[in-house]
């Protein structure tokens, strides 16, 4: 049978690990992709939405919805995160917010021309929690949700419909940190401060605190260590297909592959070849670990509403270079 998906994204473009990582998903074999939600995340919504639809265009797959999702983070606003800066220390990154970074900007609404050009597709007029809602509802038990931004798109649909998560088939999402490798700063001092959980803790509460049928997480820690190369978009390039031109021009080189890690584990879950089943929650508390991943072995949760997920440690990198590799060549 062929798999319904939702692809919950912040799709910063070009190319980049985010668009990647919907890319292989939309080549993924014997799987309908039903549409694709878009959330502030590594930028503004508005503007990820025109680099996921120029991706579709790009592709030959317009009849994907795009939906525009959450503009901000529940309650995490750009002005509260410099408090928290001033005493606890500088985040490393902060998406949207990074201001000091080139290409990024203060106002939400704001869009700017694409470097891979501008889409001339337009997206969905319904926002990405009610359509999330109703096409669960329309197939209960069979939709996998595939997350790999901020989680705010999803905790609406949970607080928009409460019986939503049971109607899903299963969630699987990239986020989180426990014991990462690699020697990224982000990580040095810090190990379990992830972007996608903290950028919106309390929608990550939400929706770790749901009652999904099944749960996969996909942690920083399956693919720090997992990077591109030079010679991984050669190969690429040897296809001559739009998507392959297109990966040849803006993918980019020697960079960790951390959502299309998630992605190819979700088409293929024999790449991973580690594991654990582990309680998580994320940390609300005011203080410096604020939006951290928590977690503890069955029997030591403490019962708060914890959701169990299967925790991705290590994934065979050499069948998944195989497997991105024909995934962006089609």
């Amino acid at each position: 049978m062929r798999r319904k998906l939702l692809i919950d994204q912040d799709t910063l473009g070009p190319a980049s690990t985010n668009l990647q990582s919907v890319a292989i998903l939309l080549n993924a074999p014997d799987t309908d992709v039903l549409g694709l939600g878009v959330v502030t995340g590594d930028h503004w919504r508005d503007q990820q939405v025109r680099h996921a639809l120029r991706l579709l265009e790009i592709m030959g797959r317009p009849e994907v919805p795009v939906f525009p999702g959450a503009e901000r983070p529940l309650l995490r606003t750009p002005a509260a995160t410099a408090v928290w800066e001033k005493r606890h220390g500088k985040l490393i990154y902060n998406g949207a917010w990074d201001l000091a970074r080139p290409g990024k900007w203060a106002d939400p609404r704001e869009t700017r021309d694409l470097p891979e050009g501008n889409p001339t597709t337009r997206p969905a007029a319904e926002a990405a929690a009610s359509a999330y809602v109703r096409l669960a509802r329309a197939h209960p038990g069979e939709i996998s949700l595939w997350c790999a931004g901020p989680l705010t798109n999803i905790a609406l649909a949970c607080r928009l419909d409460p019986g939503f998560p049971a109607l899903v088939r299963e969630l699987h999402f990239m986020g989180g940190a426990l014991q990462p490798g690699g020697g990224a700063r982000e990580f040095a001092h810090t190990p379990r401060r992830e972007f996608n959980v903290r950028f919106d803790p309390e929608a990550a509460r939400i929706v770790l605190r749901a009652p999904w049928p099944r749960v996969t997480c996909s942690p920083i820690d399956a693919s720090e260590g997992v990077r591109s190369s030079p010679e991984m978009f050669a190969a690429i390039a040897r296809a001559g297909t739009p998507l392959a031109r297109y990966l040849d021009q803006f993918g980019q080189r020697n960079r960790p592959l951390w959502d299309e890690v998630a992605a190819a584990t979700w088409i293929d879950p024999t790449l991973v070849a580690e594991s654990a089943d582990l309680f998580l929650d994320v940390d609300l508390g005011h203080g410096a670990t604020l939006g951290d991943l928590r977690c503890w072995a069955p029997g030591e949760e403490p019962g708060l509403g914890e959701i169990r997920a299967r925790v991705q440690q290590h994934i065979d990198p050499a069948r998944f270079f195989v497997a991105f590799t024909a995934l962006c060549s089609g």
